[in-house]
């Protein structure tokens, strides 16, 4: 599939709600804070409760207070108690029950909104949720977790369920974790999988059609199961996303926050890296731009968000906005910012937002899960504002889709190198992010200054390779570093099957680091080089490259270091390993 200069707009295949459907997708951009990331007991230990949700209520005031815009507050997985079908709060969390939540949120000007399964009450068990009677006869799939949605109670009790919540003042609903195929192993054997999966997505289809009729102020928002080829970055995806369900949700989300298969040095950029590809992939699949829920916006110290805080943070803001996407997502710990954070978000929604609202945005360059650069431009009468990113590991002259204009300012970039721009390119460091505004939008009132936790070298130049030796989870070489340089090293690997080949060694609190399982050395005269290592940490979602550097302090002028890298998988597999380095300069 070609990417190179393609701009990806919504395909012929285009499926339109029937007559006579309440139109699904925001008319204009909302903001909706989600609380995943700052609770987590999936790959954590950290629960949601009644402290954690007014301490995420209290920082949004604050935020809000300096004109960030917050629309929708959102308790994710964990605020339900197990035996009552997300009827009822976790009593011992929420003593109170949910009044004093929903009471609070109105007097903030938010409308609050809840997770809800699709249909899976968990994998494992014990489960997150006990089934209950009235659903036995829908029972069928993972571990009999999963619920068909087109027999039995199951259906009939979710909508009532939503509806019980909406008249109680809900009005937005987080859909995960959707099992189309539920059913009998007898139902299965009958009708065959592809005929259980369309009759359980017809059941489901029609029923929040018909929710929505009911009830038009409500916000639906599809999560996991809804299609997407969200395992990796790599260029070789499918088109799998099912154009119907934009009939009846506003957004449809694109995938987890989590390191692409390009190296990156930052590795919360890797993380921007990885959204990028995932809404570069979702055009490609015909989905408009404003209906991409990218949840790239995420902070926290849970083991979900890889114990983040708040670093490289405001890259990943305007990244999150420069998407295009009416249904923007801010996940985690909020709390994290202070007033003065929340008059820069504000900043950025306000140079972002109407943009998003005239449907002004498209994509530009490469496939993100290149390498190559790419970026989102927004276009108005008064100017442009163009926001590009170089994820390689040196730098690069990237053409830009901007108009000849006598005006251009660099907007935001991170630290270090300084990029150097025109109307028609910009000069990039490795692995850098760069906003630039034309006419209008480069006036002194724009600029978002940058972004000081991420540092770009002003120089990274391959070094040639000597000895070179490759095993199946293996590589090694010999290079010689310059007088004065910093050593980086970059290791990627691929599967039998030509795909990024990720590896895990498990989530918080007992995940073995990565760093102990994608093992990168270097050594001159037999003394091992002391390293940064930024992957080296517990990482759920795997990780299928390493980057690490030694300082010049630490070399030895004039003499030769071996470089190495072994994958020291727990689990069976095997595949190829690049070996790359780079004399660095700061």
């Amino acid at each position: 599939m070609p990417f190179r200069r393609v701009t990806f707009v919504a395909l012929a295949f285009w499926a339109f709600a029937p007559a006579g459907a309440v139109p699904a997708g925001p008319s204009h951009p909302v903001s909706v804070y989600v609380s995943w990331a700052a609770h987590d007991e999936l790959s954590d230990t950290v629960r949601l409760d009644e402290g954690l949700a007014f301490r995420e209520l209290d920082a949004i005031s604050v935020l809000k207070g300096q004109g960030a815009q917050f629309d929708y507050f959102l308790l994710d997985m964990g605020w339900f108690d197990r035996d009552f079908g997300y009827r009822r709060f976790r009593k011992e969390d929420w003593p109170q029950g949910p009044d004093r939540f929903l009471a609070a949120c109105r007097e903030h000007g938010l409308k609050p909104g809840l997770w809800l399964s699709t249909n899976v009450c968990g994998w494992s068990n014990p489960p997150w949720m006990t089934p209950l009677p009235e659903w036995q006869d829908s029972r069928g799939g993972y571990l009999d977790l999963a619920m068909s949605l087109h027999t039995g109670g199951y259906l009939a009790y979710q909508i009532e369920t939503m509806q019980r919540w909406y008249d109680l003042g809900v009005r937005a609903f987080k859909f995960d974790f959707a099992v189309m195929g539920a059913a009998s192993p007898g139902e299965l054997a009958r009708l065959g999988r592809a005929e259980v999966e369309r009759l359980n997505a017809d059941a489901w289809w029609s029923a929040l059609r018909a929710f929505r009729k009911r009830n038009p102020e409500v916000l639906l928002m599809a999560y996991n199961g809804y299609g997407g080829d969200t395992s990796d970055t790599s260029p070789r995806f499918s088109l799998t996303v099912n154009h119907r369900w934009l009939d009846v949700f506003d957004s449809l989300y694109c995938g987890d926050p989590k390191p692409s298969d390009v190296p990156c040095a930052n590795f919360w950029r890797s993380l921007d890296t990885y959204s990028d590809a995932m809404v570069f992939q979702y055009a490609a699949n015909g989905v408009p731009l404003s209906r991409v829920d990218s949840s790239g916006f995420m902070i926290g110290n849970t083991g979900t968000i890889y114990r983040r805080g708040k670093a490289a943070w405001k890259g990943t803001m305007i990244l999150s906005a420069a998407r295009g996407g009416h249904v923007n997502t801010y996940y985690g710990d909020v709390a994290l910012l202070d007033a003065a954070d929340g008059a820069w978000f504000a900043k950025v929604q306000s140079l972002y937002y109407p943009f998003q609202e005239r449907d002004q945005v498209t994509t530009f360059g490469d496939y993100p899960g290149t390498g190559r650069p790419y970026g989102f431009v927004a276009r108005a009468a008064e100017g442009a504002v163009c926001t590009v990113v170089n994820p390689g590991p040196t730098a690069v002259d990237e053409s830009l889709p901007l108009a000849a204009d006598p005006k251009i300012r660099l907007l935001f970039t991170d630290s270090g190198f300084v990029p150097i721009a025109g109307n028609s390119s910009i000069h990039l460091g490795p692995g850098q992010m760069a906003v630039l505004g034309t006419g209008g939008y480069s006036e002194a009132k724009w600029d978002l200054g940058t972004q000081d936790d991420v540092a770009i070298p002003s120089s990274c130049d391959a070094l040639e390779k000597r000895d070179l030796i490759h095993g199946p989870r293996s590589a090694s070489a010999t290079v010689n570093v310059p007088r004065g340089k910093a050593l980086r090293i970059v290791c990627s690997q691929l599967g039998a099957d030509g795909r990024p080949w990720r590896v895990s060694g498990g989530a918080p609190p007992s995940g073995t680091p990565m760093g102990r399982i994608l093992v990168l050395k270097a050594d001159q005269d037999g003394h091992e080089l002391k390293m940064t290592r930024p992957y080296d940490l517990q990482i759920w979602s795997g990780l299928s490259w390493a980057v690490a550097e030694a300082p010049a302090s630490e070399l030895s002028p004039g003499r030769p270091v071996r470089i190495s890298y072994e994958i020291r998988d727990p689990k069976a597999g095997s595949g190829s390993v690049e070996l790359s380095a780079f004399a660095v300069t700061d």
